[in-house]
């Protein structure tokens, strides 16, 4: 569900006219609706009735200032995969306390950092990372909090490049070796072992594999409780989102007629999986969700140059890129592209939809049926908050697109459109070069 939908002729996020939003701040520009974040949010912490739930946003979805102090308003707190994710963390005037620092190559000034901002937890990936995390913790005098990442070799059935849960993986350490790593970290003097985690991958649409992961793990969950009292168990992220139909699918009425076997996951289904499997345990339930809180949440606005009509071919190329969104160019992953204003009374058309960047790769969509649309007019990319301006770059020189936030009736520029001059600020031309 999500707060974009068509009043009369215009798309709004929630009551604001998205065409406003882009003749003030320009193309392109990533609009988020804080009601769906919200919502998000509390559909995924309500879930899990009857446990002890911490919600720990992945902020490599979206790393926006404004939207991390939007959860932390909330209550959440943060999965996190870098130093610099930690000072955005502190930027936005949130609570490291309770979050959590993953990743499977962790420095020793990243240690250093989280360490001294009292993380909740180290999420471990292997044994090398235990014997750094110990010798940093000495230096400073202090024990590290830290939960080893379990490989449970499940397979998450979703894109290649996204599952993590799978023996061949290069995340976590593989459950039959687990048992002997939680030994090694025990007889480390700055070392105090809180908790076990697992993450078997991003977008699934299903809730067996979670099943499966939590089922199999279960067991080993419950000895290490007994043997060195951990106190809480992280099962992760990785509920998908709708891509296909993802307009429609902010109505009600469009959940109401999918069938039950085919029925997009929600998080009222996966916790009425999960809970039955958790409760026993008795311990704290750490969900660390990326996607699902922020993908449905954005749309990426942008203009049409031109309508290059070819031999058999129409292409619509537009001023955003494979800079601005990488996911159809790095995934080949589908996003609905709608236009701003919909005109009934337009002729449907089919047309390729390609950006500016001089690759062939920059294509959002081949052959994509849509509304005729022209020069000037608006089109919005659906369901773009998660890993669109978390992964831009500045191919070609173009400058980050802006993003705005928006709530009821009201918008503001969380970031400003980059210009020129503040993408070469650290760059110099060295003396040898200027005789």
């Amino acid at each position: 569900m999500h707060h974009f939908t068509y009043v009369g002729s215009n798309l709004h996020c929630e009551s604001v006219d998205l065409a406003e939003i882009a003749r003030l701040y320009g193309t392109p520009t990533y609009v988020y609706s804080a009601t769906t974040l919200a919502d998000n949010y509390t559909r995924l912490a309500n879930g899990l009735a009857g446990l002890d739930v911490q919600v720990c946003y992945a902020q490599k979805a979206n790393a926006n200032i404004a939207i991390l102090r939007h959860f932390a308003n909330l209550g959440a707190g943060f999965d996190l995969v870098s130093g610099g994710e930690i000072r955005r963390v502190l930027a936005a005037g949130a609570d490291v306390k309770r979050s959590v620092f993953a990743g499977v190559g962790k420095t020793e000034p990243e240690i250093k950092l989280a360490l001294e901002n009292e993380i909740f937890a180290f999420h471990v990936e292997s044994e090398p990372e235990i014997a750094r995390i110990n010798h940093v913790a000495g230096k400073l005098g202090v024990k590290a909090p830290i939960a080893i990442r379990i490989n449970p070799d499940v397979d998450a059935k979703t894109h290649a490049k996204i599952t993590t849960g799978k023996s061949e993986n290069k995340f976590g350490i593989p459950l039959k070796q687990a048992g002997a790593a939680y030994e090694a970290a025990a007889k480390y003097p700055n070392i105090f072992i809180k908790g076990v985690q697992m993450h078997i991958g991003s977008q699934l649409t299903s809730v067996a594999p979670f099943v499966e992961a939590v089922t199999k793990v279960v067991p080993f969950v419950e000895e290490l409780k007994a043997k060195y009292g951990i106190t809480y168990f992280s099962i992760g992220g990785g509920i998908g989102i709708v891509y296909q139909d993802a307009l429609a699918s902010g109505q009600q009425a469009w959940w109401d007629a999918q069938p039950a076997e085919t029925r997009p996951i929600t998080p009222e289904a996966y916790g009425a999986a999960l809970a039955p499997l958790l409760k026993p345990l008795g311990l704290k339930i750490l969900l660390e969700p990326g996607r699902n809180m922020v993908g449905n949440a954005g749309v990426l606005l942008s203009r049409v140059e031109y309508l290059k009509r070819g031999e058999g071919r129409n292409f619509l190329i537009i001023d955003a890129a494979m800079n601005d969104l990488a996911r159809p160019a790095m995934y080949d992953s589908y996003h609905e592209i709608v236009p701003l204003h919909r005109d009934t009374a337009r002729r449907a058309f089919t047309a390729d939809v390609v950006g500016p960047i001089c690759e062939s790769g920059d294509c959002f969509a081949k052959q994509r049926p849509l509304q005729e649309i022209g020069e000037g007019e608006y089109i919005a990319f659906m369901s773009a908050g998660a890993y669109g301006f978390s992964m831009a770059s500045r191919y070609n020189t173009r400058n980050l697109a802006a993003e705005v936030l928006v709530k009821g009736g009201s918008f503001e520029l969380i970031n400003a459109r980059e210009t020129f001059e503040q993408q070469i600020a650290n760059e110099k031309i060295p003396a040898f070069l200027k005789a």
